[in-house]
């Protein structure tokens, strides 16, 4: 019977996002089709109504407005310039410099806007004309960019890691600690390729003529960058909570913005319908996910999916590649979000049947699924990288082949050696 859900989930979720059915309306369709399996249709439909009520029905989720609204602002707030200025005084003298600042530009600044797409057209929207200018390939600067765009995803603070603590019942708080620690291994690892390939294809060592003191532009990104530092230090601190953080994140830009003089009262309407167009779509995508995690359940999917892995192979290894494989093609054609609602409830139960922490799960299951955000056929963020440098997305796939390897080593020891990214939630205890 379980099987013959699945299927039936399957088919029913895949024809209706072929049709062109939003997301959340196909999750809520495809969840009925099993649900009715079990249950006469009235009382399908109450119980179906009560879970999407109760899924919303958590002081957790009042976190997810709030740091997508200080991403909105910070996004709006005129920091990308100040970021890439600071950016490329750390790495100003070494072969790549343009490209490195583009990696650690959209980590910075996609981390305070939540958002890859944000991150690659602020920042790669400046460095990659400047690139091509230099002399550099198209297609190496589109791949330096696009590379780097997801790292912002994964540092906090992070719906993406709310999301997933909802589901999984773990920590946000070591969520986010180990985030830093795989966000900054992103980019340190998309810089030394950029570096690398930069040495290899001689391109020239570009100085580029800042205007204003080092002083004044350290000065200037400072005031930016205490943002990680205060969410660091608050849940280290025991200050405030993560949820809490969201809170401090929206005064905290807020000022920083007016300061900079970025954003006025004229703009909080718009700043506003941007907050809650995008936490109404997450808001729903919750609520369905609920729906489907309850139908999955009620049909025994969850457990016919562990055995079924299980029964592959025991062996601790093994099973984690399978995981990751079946990830990685996730990745490919969903976004992060719907990815992480879906897929937590069936895959959980079984990491933790072979001991793997929730935390750790966590931190490798939200970097696959941010890996297929740049990756064919669906992945958004490679469209938009190619679009920003130009080019067509076809001819980024052969310079982006050295990223994909780096990223992937990456994966694979966030994946199998979770002690070198693990020390920082540690702290916790």
């Amino acid at each position: 019977m379980a099987f013959e859900a699945g299927l039936l989930l399957l088919i029913t979720f895949m024809i209706l996002l072929i049709i062109g059915v939003p997301i959340a309306i196909a999750i809520a369709v495809s969840s009925l089709s099993i649900i009715v399996l079990n249950l006469p249709l009235d009382i399908t439909m109450f119980t179906a109504s009560q879970k999407i009520v109760t899924s919303l029905n958590s002081f957790t989720l009042i976190s997810i407005p709030l740091f997508i609204m200080s991403g909105i602002i910070m996004n709006n707030g005129g920091i990308a310039k100040r970021l890439i200025k600071f950016s490329m005084l750390l790495v100003g003298k070494i072969p790549g410099a343009l490209a490195i600042t583009n990696a650690i530009g959209n980590g910075l600044f996609g981390s305070m806007s939540s958002s890859a797409i944000a991150a690659s057209t602020a920042i790669g929207g400046v460095l990659v004309p400047q690139q091509i200018e230099a002399g550099y390939d198209k297609g190496y600067a589109a791949a330096a960019n696009i590379a780097s765009a997801p790292s912002g995803m994964i540092i906090p603070p992070s719906t993406a890691f709310i999301m997933y603590s909802l589901v999984s019942g773990a920590s946000i708080s070591a969520l986010f600690l180990g985030g830093y620690v795989v966000g900054a291994a992103w980019i340190l690892i998309v810089s030394l390729i950029c570096y690398v390939l930069a040495k290899k294809n001689k391109y020239p060592i570009v100085k580029v003529e800042q205007s204003e003191s080092k002083l004044k532009i350290i000065m200037d990104a400072v005031p930016s960058l205490l943002l990680i530092f205060i969410v660091i230090g608050g849940i280290l601190t025991g200050f405030f909570t993560a949820i809490e953080a969201s809170a401090v994140c929206v005064a905290y830009s807020l000022i920083l913005s007016m300061v900079y003089k970025s954003i006025s009262l004229k703009d909080f309407p718009n700043l506003f319908r941007q907050t809650i167009e995008t936490s109404g779509t997450i808001m729903l995508l919750l609520a369905t996910s609920s729906l489907m995690s309850f139908g999955m359940a009620l049909n025994s999917i969850p457990a016919a999916v562990s055995n079924l892995v299980l029964g592959i192979s025991a062996n601790a290894f093994f099973t984690l590649l399978i995981i990751n494989v079946i990830f990685l093609l996730v990745g490919c054609f969903m976004d992060v979000g719907p990815a992480i609602l879906i897929f937590t409830p069936i895959f959980l139960p079984i990491v933790q049947e072979i001991g793997i922490d929730p935390v750790h799960f966590g931190l490798f299951a939200i970097m696959n699924f941010s890996v297929g955000s740049i990756t064919p056929p669906v992945g958004t963020g490679l469209y938009v990288g190619a679009s920003v440098a130009k080019v067509k997305f076809e001819t980024v796939i052969r310079p982006l082949m050295p990223f994909y390897i780096g990223i992937l080593g990456l994966l694979f020891l966030i994946t199998y050696f979770p002690d070198l990214f693990m020390w920082f939630p540690n702290l916790l205890g």
